[in-house]
């Protein structure tokens, strides 16, 4: 039965799009299932057998974003952490294909390339909707989940990501200045179109020099032709059997009480909790809390 503390927030009002279609079950065949890709991934060594954790960013991330997190979950819980780059994100591969069952098929690989039978797959966002087809499609892979900040729904009625890209595509640096004046030039750029500080910050961190010149190491050209995707979910008619945490911002309307019918759909043995004070980024706004949770949700004294 669905557990939520707190009670919460009311998406924004205003038309929902109908959910995609997708395969119910994944098959070789289906939409989005080219070769998997090798992911890129960093290890935190822990002390005990038990399952790995592994993270799954969200939109515009990258590995790096839970590397603190990563730090403490190993001390406080003794157990190996990964944080994985997504296809078109970080030092991954770029890929025309940005399918919800193509992502998973990646994180699927990893893991047998690492010959982890079992994890604890923790995903933030597009990282969050990644972790559930991927629960969704192969159950026994998963020993627990946690979402963060995203629902098995469409999100377009509450992202302003578009907005966001479009904005990074506008962005012009001339080649061989200082990283500190590209950085300044680009954040000015993007000012008009991402006026909070923190957001801009968030951006900036895929902005690279290669060989003088800068550029973008997210795949904005996939990502923006597959945003309808990327806001959306697969349809999906078996549940996923196993313990799962919706962990939330208060602040942030990304999981909404007209969420819960399709999470407990899917999702039967879910808990959702709101961390107080924290937006769509709840492990930067509130980064003790937010392991604390995890921690709760782990069984970790």
């Amino acid at each position: 039965m669905l557990r939520c503390l707190p009670r919460a927030p009311h998406r924004p009002a205003g038309p929902r799009p109908p959910s995609r279609a997708a395969p119910a079950s994944f098959t070789a065949a289906g939409r989005g299932s080219a070769a998997p890709l090798p992911l890129s991934y960093m290890v935190f060594d822990g002390s005990t057998p038990q399952s790995p954790l592994v993270f799954l960013h969200g939109l515009l991330g990258s590995k790096s974003n839970f590397r603190a997190i990563a730090r403490a979950l190993v001390q406080r819980t003794g157990r190996k952490v990964l944080t994985v780059d997504a296809r078109n994100h970080g030092d991954s591969p770029h890929s025309p294909t940005m399918s919800y069952e193509a992502m998973s098929l990646d994180v699927q690989r990893l893991l047998r390339q690492l010959h982890l039978p079992k994890c604890v797959l923790i995903g933030h966002s597009m990282g969050g909707k990644t972790a559930m087809t991927l629960a969704l499609q192969q159950p026994d892979l998963v020993e627990r989940l946690v979402s963060v900040d995203i629902s098995p729904t469409e999100s377009v009625a509450v992202t302003n990501f578009q907005a966001y890209i479009s904005a990074m595509r506008r962005v012009s640096i001339p080649n061989g200045i200082p990283r500190s004046t590209a950085r300044r030039l680009a954040e000015d750029q993007l000012y008009p179109a991402v006026q909070a500080s923190a957001v801009r910050r968030f951006l900036l961190t895929n902005l690279v020099e290669v060989e003088g010149r800068y550029m973008w190491r997210v795949n904005l050209e996939a990502i923006s032709q597959h945003m309808a995707d990327i806001m959306g979910f697969p349809v999906f008619h078996m549940p996923y059997p196993g313990p799962t945490l919706f962990l939330a911002g208060s602040d942030s309307s990304y999981v909404s009480s007209e969420d819960y019918p399709e999470i407990e759909r899917l999702f039967p043995k879910a808990e959702i909790h709101y961390i107080t004070g924290a937006g769509h980024w709840v492990h930067a706004d509130k980064s003790q809390e937010f392991i604390t949770a995890i921690c709760n949700f782990l069984l970790v004294p």
